[in-house]
């Protein structure tokens, strides 16, 4: 198909409202992710068929973090297909490109990112998550005045942005930073004692982290904020990875049994095995782990033994109206055991973009830096429910705020959801935070009375 570098223009009749709001892409959210198949269906004749506006994607659709990876090609692929059926950007057709980035180094990222602007011409780049610095692709998005979203969850990109918001002003995380994690949970532990449904048996709290940024990151904003929440750090211990043997760190657990174990290491695999050597010979601790067990794979480990761990995730899909209701249809198309919740974040990205597009009159080619300014600050401008709540973005900044540890208002934020498994052959409840929830805490099995 062809491509051109013209700047969008609107394809609109005067004087027709609806036509516009179809058109352009100006549709509620509610619309746009509750209820695609009755729209689609009503509005066929909306579907764009105008010149396509080229759209990339750099990820590891290879190498160890491929599960995700594919996951977020699906979503992204997903979105430009709606969108398109929707009416496009002002009646033209998103075309979606895909990059390796594999093992995510910088220079891999940075390699693929470029490969998309030279060889595709993309006027935006709609990541997941890449592994690397979280500050690398925006040096591709700034040279070439593009706007690039990603979900890398690092406070990297907030201080980037920060010290050179005139540069770095295209470039957005659709998620908060992970160091709300730390402060997160904090708060959610000190909300089960204040309902009443847990009760500590002393201040020891135990932090397992792994080398790295992501996982450091989050150690240490728990370590920095532990104190003011009533909490002694008994044990904070660096494990190598792959960490498929427990036993030298479970041994100093149990000698000295905290009440809450927090680890911060993300990798499924590990986690479960974690959980495996756990239950042979539980404490009475509250588990936390980080990421891994929202993965299929953890259960698939540990079974019975993820029962009654808690995990959490500052960007997931909601298990309410719009987000069980996007889980159905991306799993129709993309089989029973596809990850969702990894394919929503750049299905959601698309979404905010496109929509900005729409308001700003279109999208600019590389090079055309007007333009995508004005998309840029419809961006930083709107308030969009999603797939995975609400993305509001902090100004100067970028980055998505986070509910309910950043603000209090849960139209303002995007929620930092805790999960339970309570049940290793079903999906986990989400327990937190209100009004979101829909399961309620379980007191783990090894917890005694």
């Amino acid at each position: 198909m062809k491509r051109s570098s013209k700047l969008t223009t609107p394809n609109v009749i005067a004087g027709s409202r609806r036509n516009f709001l179809i058109k352009g892409g100006l549709a509620t959210a509610a619309t746009l992710t509750g209820m695609p198949a009755m729209l689609f269906a009503m509005n066929n004749e909306a579907r764009a068929e105008g010149d396509p506006i080229p759209v990339g994607q750099c990820g590891p659709t290879t190498d160890f973090a491929a599960p995700d990876g594919i996951e977020f090609k699906n979503g992204l692929t997903l979105a430009c297909e709606e969108i398109n059926a929707l009416g496009g950007i002002l009646g033209r057709p998103l075309e979606p490109s895909f990059e390796d980035t594999a093992q995510m180094g910088d220079a891999t990222n940075v390699q693929a990112a470029q490969r998309l602007v030279d060889r595709h011409g993309v006027h935006a780049i709609l990541n997941g998550y890449n592994i690397g610095s979280g500050a690398a692709i925006q040096e591709v998005a700034a040279d070439n005045g593009i706007i690039y979203i990603h979900y890398d969850t690092t406070i990297g990109h907030n201080n980037l942005v920060k010290s050179n918001p005139d540069r770095y002003w295209g470039s957005f995380q659709g998620d908060p930073a992970e160091y709300w994690y730390g402060p997160g949970f904090l708060k959610f532990l000190q909300q089960l004692e204040e309902n009443g449904e847990w009760k500590r048996k002393n201040n020891k709290m135990a932090v397992i982290l792994s080398a790295g940024v992501y996982a450091s990151n989050i150690a240490n904003a728990v370590k920095e904020q532990a104190k003011s929440f009533g909490w002694d750090i008994s044990l904070f211990e660096t494990v190598s990875v792959p960490a498929s043997e427990w036993g030298p760190t479970l041994a100093k657990i149990r000698q000295d049994p905290p009440a809450v174990i927090c680890i911060t290491h993300f990798l499924p695999a590990d986690l479960g095995q974690f959980a495996l050597q756990f239950a042979s010979n539980p404490t009475p601790s509250l588990v936390y782990m980080q990421y891994g067990p929202s993965i299929p794979a953890f259960r698939d480990i540990a079974k019975q033994a993820a029962n009654g761990i808690i995990y959490a995730t500052v960007v997931g899909a909601l298990q309410d109206e719009i987000g069980t209701a996007f889980e159905k249809r991306y799993k129709a198309k993309f089989g029973p055991n596809a990850g969702h919740n990894s394919g929503a974040q750049p299905y959601d990205g698309a979404y905010v973009w496109a929509t900005a597009a729409a308001l700003a009159g279109g999208t600019g080619e590389p090079g055309n830096k007007d333009q995508n300014r004005k998309v840029a600050a419809r961006m930083s401008a709107m308030i969009w429910r999603g797939v995975t709540g609400t993305t509001r973005f902090m100004p100067l900044e970028n980055a998505a705020y986070t509910y309910p540890t950043q603000v209090n208002d849960s139209s303002l934020g995007m929620p930092h959801q805790f999960l339970q498994i309570q049940d290793y052959t079903k999906g986990p409840g989400l327990i937190a935070p209100a009004p979101y929830g829909t399961t309620k805490f379980m007191m783990p099995a090894w917890i005694k009375a």
